[in-house]
């Protein structure tokens, strides 16, 4: 891997952090990637129905392992609180600056410059490189992708920071609607209502006893739960509420799932703090009209599940392997502490899952986030290895 070539992927994640990208208005980013990966010289390359980017590089007839980032980044908040323009693209100090530096342009490029060099050298089996729409609003991306049947990786890479570590799995992320009900009524006249924010109190302290009742994954470490916002309705403000929503953000365990976590805080509610009547609590499955940048609009369960590798699975060996040999040094081996799409690929549809990049988790959704190029450089030489080593691994097991 040349100097010259890490220097074209770092131009390419400058150019892409230029290029806002919100969830659901990822188009300028998508084109610029598909255009990227055309350059390149990737065998093929086309944009799915919902707006993914997915660049295929055919190899010898193996299995297929997919690289992964995704194409949409966080809202930057306050400009004025950057130090260096979120959406700048800076280079200052070895590192680069601005929004999706490391959260997750900056390893997007680096993956796709990265697998370019199967062009002349084939692999085992394809690389296929796939970047997601809608991440950050529950994985619709990457859930259509593996749906359609357009891709069949055999493993998966994810390009969500690592600090260089080997990531095998994470929490996933419910979100919930508790709901109180009551009567709604004229402000003037208190009397003729049933105000819920009455109960409000009574039902968030209900909620913070049951945070205390879940169990910790031995690796993955506790269940959280918290509210996080309330909001009545309707909204105006000379009258007095029918409903009270408290939504709830649950980082769940593998094994979970939106309907038995909703079931298990409803249960609890109604049995520590039963609301008589007229009151009552509902606990609602949160959902949103999601529309893709190409168009294709749908109500979205928000939902990401969670999922964790063995870490003496083939795949975990193979990336330890491959690190040791591209770095001289032995990985760590530990989970993410936020959500990926891992939650879909391995979570969901059982397909062995790493994630593999540079960049510091603390750094995410922040206005000081920044790439560390020594670790990015690093992490660009590495990629080709961890690929080749992955494709061996599940060419064995298959």
């Amino acid at each position: 891997m040349t100097d010259q070539g890490f220097d074209r992927a770092i131009a390419f994640a400058r150019d892409l952090i230029r290029i806002p990208g919100l969830p659901g208005a990822e188009g300028d980013v998508a084109q610029r990637t598909k255009r990227e990966m055309e350059t390149l010289g990737y065998d093929e390359v086309w944009t799915d129905d919902v707006g993914n980017v997915i660049g295929r590089i055919r190899g010898n007839g193996g299995p297929a392992v997919m690289l992964s980032c995704h194409l949409d980044a966080v809202d930057v908040g306050d400009v004025a609180s950057w130090a260096y323009g979120p959406f700048d693209g800076v280079v200052e100090d070895g590192f680069l600056h601005g929004r999706g530096a490391m959260d997750i342009k900056g390893p997007l490029a680096l993956q796709t410059h990265a697998a370019a060099v199967f062009l002349e050298n084939r692999p085992a089996g394809d690389v296929l490189v796939a970047h997601t729409v809608l991440e950050e609003r529950g994985g619709w991306g990457m859930e259509h992708l593996l749906e359609s049947g357009a891709v069949q990786p055999a493993a998966v890479i994810i390009g969500e920071a690592t600090a260089g570590d080997i990531c095998t799995g994470h929490r996933g992320r419910a979100e919930l609607i508790v709901e109180i009900q009551g009567v709604a009524g004229h402000a003037s006249a208190p009397a003729r209502a049933s105000n819920p924010l009455a109960r409000l109190g009574g039902v968030l302290a209900a909620i913070e006893r049951f945070a205390t009742t879940l169990e910790p994954d031995p690796l993955l470490g506790p269940s959280t739960l918290a509210p996080t916002m309330v909001e009545t309705l309707p909204r105006s403000r000379n009258v007095i509420p029918d409903r009270v929503r408290i939504t709830i953000d649950w980082r769940v365990l593998p094994g979970m799932t939106a309907e038995s976590v909703a079931a298990r805080l409803e249960q609890f509610l109604h049995t520590v703090d039963p609301q008589p009547a007229p009151y009552a609590v509902a606990v609602i499955n949160g959902r949103e009209r999601q529309r893709t940048w190409t168009g294709v609009e749908q109500e979205r369960l928000l939902f990401t599940p969670g999922f964790l590798l063995p870490a003496e699975h083939a795949v975990t060996r193979a990336a330890r392997d491959a690190i040791r040999k591209a770095e001289s040094r032995t990985p760590a081996v530990r989970p993410w502490t936020f959500a990926t799409d891992g939650g879909h690929t391995c979570g969901v549809h059982g397909i062995p899952t790493i994630g593999y990049a540079p960049g510091e988790e603390r750094y995410a959704h922040t206005n000081i986030e920044r790439l560390d190029l020594a670790e990015a450089r690093r992490a660009f030489a590495t990629y080709p290895v961890l690929v080749a080593s992955i494709l061996d691994a599940v060419r064995s097991e298959s």
